[in-house]
């Protein structure tokens, strides 16, 4: 897609939510409602006791399975948790330390596929840097929330619930309305609509990212199963019609292979129709080591799998990607869903310059210094650094009592 056309189709999702936040802002819950009714069919803004929700029976193996995630998350994301850093010279005492945000919104979609991974993903890491107040949003529905989101908040420890969704459901964390009370910073996957929303309102509240379409890039050699590489560009292709799954492999057998592959398995995917219309933007592509690896560099991809015998030294050589999958066993699936590290990843090349989400995001850096010992050395400089800094600084003299400064007349 041309850069004119995604700069034509930003202008117009911005033109589109501006109004949004713009009521929101100003009328709170009147505008808030309003939106409810207009794009979800829904005539109230509910909120969910977590406390006091209870997984149904028939969800037992569901949550029992989110339970695992949870804690597999958990663990990976704990020891990331930062220790303030504290240092001594001969004159001060200086540091910084890590100061978790005090609240968090987090969005998760409701639309065609409801992913509770997401909750897990975006809840626990702010959990574990010590927020304490993490707000759950996600869009109503006619014929009730799925309870699998539910699930996912309680295990997660969100600690308030909110169903409402879109550009309304960003204006009300950002501004607060009289039902929900505003947030430090707001995190979470959306449509482009909700993307737009998080980037016209960042510069009064943090957001994680503006994401776009999910991305995987395979790197197979002669070593790798045709029916897995094709099963995972599926399990890719099949989140969006917007996405982009690719493989780059070794040789046109290969390629071959798995060309057959996915018309096989796309014959038997629930999600066929959205498949066929991702990979029409990826594929199958022979290429040599290293063309594959300057390939990968370029592309920055959000998903990097190495399905080749030496997964190890193609990582060394790749340096652009949001998470690495090695091996031949190792699907993405299990980046995404159970494994623990964080699958909110950056996307659209933007691996170049930025990271997956992880505790870092939820803490505020402070720097901090206390003088230890009072020394002539550092006041000098101090003035002298001040005088050649300030243009108009009146010219004067040093006297022995460090803080007087006196003016020559």
């Amino acid at each position: 897609m041309s850069t004119e056309t995604n700069r034509t189709r930003r202008e117009s999702w911005a033109e589109a939510v501006k109004p949004i936040l713009e009521a929101v802002e100003s009328n709170g819950d009147e505008a808030l409602l309003a939106f409810t009714k207009k794009f979800d069919g829904v005539d109230k803004i509910e909120t969910v006791d977590l406390k006091t929700f209870t997984p149904p029976e028939a969800y037992a193996e569901l949550t029992k399975a989110l339970t695992l995630a949870a804690e597999r998350i958990r663990t990976f994301h704990v020891r990331q948790r930062r220790q303030d850093d504290v240092y001594e010279d001969e004159m001060f005492r200086l540091g910084r330390r890590f100061m978790p945000l005090d609240s968090v919104g987090v969005y998760v979609p409701g639309g065609t596929a409801v992913y509770p991974s997401s909750v897990l993903m975006n809840i626990i890491p702010a959990k574990v840097a010590g927020v304490k107040r993490v707000v759950m949003v996600t869009p109503p529905k006619q014929d009730g929330i799925d309870l699998s989101l539910l699930i996912a908040a309680k295990i997660a420890g969100a600690d308030e619930c909110y169903l409402v969704g879109g550009a309304q459901a960003v204006a009300a964390l950002a501004f607060g309305t009289e039902t929900i009370q505003p947030v430090d910073k707001i995190v979470g996957p959306g449509n482009a609509y909700v993307a737009t929303a998080k980037s016209l309102v960042s510069h009064i509240v943090g957001i994680d990212s503006v994401a776009g379409p999910s991305e995987v890039l395979i790197i197979a050699d002669e070593t790798a199963s045709p029916r897995w590489i094709a099963a995972d560009l599926l399990a890719q292709a099949e989140h969006d019609v917007e996405a982009t799954a690719l493989a780059l492999v070794s040789t046109e057998e290969l390629a071959e292979s798995i060309r057959q592959e996915l018309d096989r398995q796309l014959a038997e995917l629930p999600r066929r129709d959205i498949a066929i219309e991702a990979m029409k933007r990826g594929g199958v592509l022979v290429k040599t080591k290293a063309e594959a690896i300057r390939y990968a560099n370029e592309m920055a991809a959000e998903h990097v799998q190495l399905a080749v015998a030496d997964p190890e030294d193609y990582m060394q050589a790749i340096r652009h990607g949001g998470s690495f999958f090695l091996g031949h066993e190792v699907a993405e699936a299990f980046g995404d869903y159970i494994a623990g590290p964080n699958h909110v990843l950056p996307t659209s090349g933007t691996a170049r310059f930025s990271s997956g989400l992880s505790v870092d995001d939820f803490y505020r850096r402070q720097t901090f210094l206390q003088m230890t010992e009072l020394d002539e050395r550092i006041t000098r400089a101090a003035i002298e650094s001040r005088n050649k800094n300030n243009l108009t600084a009146t010219p004067g003299r040093w006297r022995s009592d460090w803080r007087t400064y006196e003016t020559e007349l």
